[in-house]
């Protein structure tokens, strides 16, 4: 039996799926199991991280675990890790590329922060783990998906950012790999798509695969902040993403191969992502 977490997001769904096509039994961890839409095959559990009885219920019987962090803060980390110690025998996390494997580094606060904080926590656990070190997630670009709706303009910060968006069955994909076969214990890959590509360029595909001129249209990092700001995400977080695209302009992000290494089928392309996704945009 595998427990998913965050079993209702875009790598969460994908994640239930290739594990029952695999023979696996699972069992999902939802705040709403009327409104999941799970395949009927899964096991869908009422119940929330931050609610440490029903994490632990949630728990009882499970072999692995594929843990996904919807939070902004790994306060309720400790418990939930401490819960699958007491019940199961590995555990999968999906991270992020830059956190830092000397104990003694601390990220800049943000999303690495917790990041950070989570990985050492499964690390020094008893838990046989695998952390995966995503790049940038190709669902990310759904960001643009109403202005996309409105118009042929996506206004953004950075347009030279370059980035290997990673499609969410590929870190779905490795995940289930990691949960089922040996091999990648005490492991961190780095996960990416296979080709990097501008801002601009992803704007330029997703216009191409909707059969759409779509262009991008850059805004000052202030404007762009508060553009994320409006989307919901706390100011912290916000500038720390726009500043982080800055530098990806200088220092692009790399390709990893490791997609490729492990599931040994070639890392999907962002095209392929947004063919996948076309409903999305409208």
């Amino acid at each position: 039996m595998i427990l998913v977490t965050g079993a209702t997001g875009k790598t969460g769904r994908q994640a239930v799926a290739q594990l029952l096509a695999a023979g696996m039994d699972v069992r999902a961890l939802v705040r709403d199991p009327q409104a999941a839409a799970l395949p009927e095959q899964a096991e869908v559990v009422r119940g929330d991280l931050t609610d440490a009885a029903s994490v632990e219920a949630a728990m009882e019987g499970v072999d692995g675990v594929f843990l996904i962090w919807p939070l902004l803060t790994a306060d309720a980390a400790p418990a939930v890790i401490a819960a699958a110690e007491k019940h199961a025998r590995r555990i999968v996390y999906l991270s992020a590329w830059g956190v830092p494997d000397d104990d003694t580094v601390e990220p800049e606060p943000g999303i690495l922060a917790f990041h950070t904080a989570i990985e050492r926590a499964i690390r020094a656990s008893t838990l046989q783990w695998t952390l995966l070190r995503a790049g940038g997630f190709a669902s990310n670009t759904l960001a643009w998906a109403e202005q996309i709706k409105q118009g042929d303009v996506v206004r953004a910060s950075h347009a030279r950012a370059t980035r290997s968006l990673v499609h969410e069955a590929d870190l779905a994909a490795v995940a289930v790999t990691a949960l089922t076969t040996a091999g990648l214990e005490g492991k961190a890959p780095h996960l990416t798509g296979p080709q990097a590509l501008t801002q601009a360029e992803q704007v330029r595909t997703i216009g191409d695969v909707l059969g759409r001129r779509i262009v991008f249209e850059e805004l000052d990092e202030d404007a762009a902040a508060a553009a994320l700001e409006a989307q919901g995400l706390p100011p912290e977080y916000a500038r720390a993403i726009v500043e982080a695209h800055g530098q990806m302009e200088s220092e692009p992000e790399q390709v990893s191969p490791a997609v490729a290494e492990i599931t040994g089928r070639p890392a999907r392309t962002y095209r392929e992502w947004v063919a996948d996704h076309v409903a999305d945009f409208g």
